[in-house]
């Protein structure tokens, strides 16, 4: 079944602001949470994480109906790719080194601006072109 853009852009948002906070203060229990949230969101799927509840709760319902739908699946992958990024910046944060933190932390705000202002997923980006290789391979 098919999810509202919207949704995951809205998830970006969020997140951009929960890492840029993390980025400024360097809060190991408030990138700990946002790890929380990639992890419920890669294990099921966008519309499971926090911000995917608070989205179908608060926004959706002010907004009109969707005018454009997207597969689950790439967000998903996105999802677990921000995992990724956030389990490697609480290792930095947290046992060190702290460059490590602050690079993979900065690298998931990148890529969470970039969905968040421009409409640009990277990670749903990077789950098409890894898709289209593997089919092309079999």
């Amino acid at each position: 079944m098919d999810i509202d853009v919207r949704g995951p852009r809205f998830g970006a948002t969020v997140t951009t602001v929960v890492l840029a906070v993390v980025l400024i203060t360097g809060s190991v229990w408030l990138l700990a949470w946002q790890t929380l949230a990639f992890a419920l969101g890669a294990a099921g799927g966008v519309g499971r994480s926090p911000y995917g509840w608070l989205f179908r709760r608060y926004v959706r319902p002010r907004l009109g109906p969707p005018s454009e739908w997207e597969p689950p699946e790439p967000p998903r992958f996105a999802q677990a790719v921000g995992l990724v990024f956030a389990g490697v910046g609480l290792v930095g944060y947290g046992l060190g080194p702290g460059w490590l933190g602050l690079a993979a932390t900065g690298a998931a705000l990148a890529a969470a601006f970039l969905n968040a202002a421009f409409g640009y997923c990277l990670g749903c980006e990077t789950y098409l072109l890894l898709r289209r290789v593997t089919v092309r391979a079999e």
